[in-house]
């Protein structure tokens, strides 16, 4: 209802703006901006409705967003057993019936669900979530989201997908996930993203039905409790949009860099590549484990130090949270994060790079 006779709001909020006292400019400021934002998302999406965060981490709030439409003993939630953090404190915070499946494990995943309606005769009366991510953070691989979109509508449950590692990355224009597995964004119940991974700023946004962004506008803590999106941060975001659909090659270069980096580390010494070969993260981790992730994680995090100091190749190292409640069975591994702006030359330097690297740690 914000954007019907856009042109005619935005000379209306200039006109305030221009007459406004000092103290009310900024608020109005930050509203213009995030209106033109909002916009920009809701056409890219071609959504009902979205809003946004100020913070970065929206899943944690979205997963919790359930929570206020019904009674929490009618909650129940089926994640993915690779979701990062976030999402399992988001899930541990609903204080809902929360079940795993096997990690991007379809078979795993229908069982589960069969299983769950078949032992509960409420089944039908509780709100039940799928929650998965498009491409996962400790892993790299990617949803099989036309196939879970298929178990969802066999077995009635709803889907709340996270699309910070997959918005403006996958899909011939980079709309993510949804583009990418050619699957109607309306059929997802709740889409949200973090805007610091392709937009290269801060906050995250939350696309769904009029119905649920609405509810989550009145009872999100996140939202309600925060100030809103600074107008350089909403700015950032809306010229990375613009950015995004006036250069459509980005994610054809995109995909080319993929390949070059998964050709020159596919020999690596005592690493193998675990992620999807269209993955932006791509994920190394050990052929052999020493016996304990602990010895892992020290042992990939020594090889990313002498990463740094010694062939000036930044390297990030997956890590679990010091809290018992990171129930990830994952092995931890090497982050690599590909982007478009590197040049052929940058990839095949970091490959040759680690190749030293890993040869000699990894004898």
């Amino acid at each position: 209802m914000f954007f019907t006779g856009q042109i005619v709001i935005y000379s209306a909020m200039g006109l305030l703006i221009h007459e406004a006292p000092p103290s009310l400019k900024t608020k109005l400021i930050n509203v213009m901006y995030g209106l033109e934002l909002l916009s920009k998302f809701i056409k890219l999406f071609t959504v009902e409705n979205a809003f946004l965060y100020a913070w970065r981490k929206p899943y944690e709030d979205w997963v919790y967003c359930p929570v206020h439409f019904v009674r929490i003993e009618q909650l129940n939630f089926k994640g993915d057993e690779g979701v990062h953090w976030g999402i399992q404190n988001g899930l541990y915070l609903s204080r809902s019936t929360i079940v795993y499946f096997k990690h991007n494990d379809m078979e795993s995943l229908e069982k589960t669900l069969e299983k769950i309606t078949a032992q509960n005769k409420r089944a039908k009366k509780l709100r039940r979530y799928i929650v998965v991510e498009s491409v996962y953070q400790n892993s790299g691989q990617i949803a099989p989201l036309d196939k879970i979109i298929r178990l969802k509508e066999k077995y009635r449950f709803r889907v709340l997908l996270d699309e910070t590692n997959s918005f403006g990355v996958l899909g011939r224009t980079g709309r993510g996930l949804t583009e990418y597995c050619g699957v109607p964004i309306e059929k997802i119940d709740i889409v949200t993203a973090a805007m610091g991974h392709a937009l290269a700023t801060e906050g995250g946004f939350c696309t769904g039905s009029a119905r649920v962004i609405d509810h989550q506008r009145l009872s999100s803590s996140g939202y309600v409790f925060s100030a809103s999106l600074p107008p350089y941060l909403a700015s950032a975001a809306i010229t990375a949009i613009d950015i995004l659909e006036q250069n459509p090659d980005l994610t054809s270069k995109l995909k080319e860099n993929i390949a070059i980096l998964w050709k020159g580390l596919s020999d690596i010494r005592g690493l193998s590549i675990a992620s999807n070969p269209e993955s932006p993260i791509v994920f190394l981790v050990l052929e052999k484990s020493t016996g304990s992730v602990k010895s892992d994680l020290q042992l990939l995090e020594d090889i990313a130090d002498r990463a740094l100091k010694q062939e000036s190749i930044f390297v990030v190292v997956s890590k679990r949270s010091t809290l018992a409640l990171d129930k990830c069975p994952l092995p931890v591994g090497i982050r690599l994060f590909v982007s478009a702006a590197h040049s052929e030359s940058d990839l095949l330097m970091a490959c040759e790079s680690l190749k030293r690297v890993a040869a000699a740690m990894l004898r």
